[in-house]
């Protein structure tokens, strides 16, 4: 399911007041999912070899210190090496905490850092939020339904749900 992080479908905050709404949107859907949890925080960059340096500088490294490498995925089936492309994973496990991810979230809400995830230790609940909001998988179909309940005026306007 897709929760927007501000109200009207909103993408990018303008003001400060904005970035505490966008936080305490995250935040509060995080605290709900992983409280009393052990989580994994995933990042990635990406890159044009396999150790070479992120093809797009981000302050992914300095915002996710603690991440290790953790999977590359190499796409190489263009016959252009110029078109390969290396997606590399940084993860680190941690007990959740409310807002222990907050510097990362506000650096997603400005599309400064793409592809961040939270996740449980099973992989079973997934939060991934993007610039504009997060899109959370769940363990159950009950699961999901009681959080849409809870955050309604949260969910994007258009029939689609996107």
């Amino acid at each position: 399911m897709r929760f927007h992080s501000l109200p009207g479908s909103k993408r990018y905050p303008d003001s400060e007041d904005e970035y505490a709404i966008v936080l305490e949107r995250y935040d509060t859907v995080l605290d709900e999912l992983f409280t009393g949890r052990e989580v994994f925080v995933v990042t990635m960059d990406w890159s044009f070899t396999p150790d070479g340096p992120a093809g797009y500088p981000t302050p992914r490294a300095e915002l996710h210190p603690q991440g290790v490498h953790w999977w590359t995925e190499s796409e190489q089936d263009d016959s252009d090496p110029g078109f390969h492309t290396h997606t590399r994973l940084y993860a680190d496990r941690r007990p959740w905490r409310h807002g222990c991810v907050d510097a990362l979230l506000r650096a997603v809400a400005d599309e400064a850092v793409v592809e961040v995830f939270v996740t449980d230790t099973e992989l079973r609940r997934i939060h991934h939020p993007y610039d504009g909001g997060a899109d959370v998988v769940l363990a159950t179909p009950t699961e999901r339904d009681l959080l849409r309940e809870r955050h309604s005026g949260w969910l994007p306007l258009n029939s689609a749900g996107l």
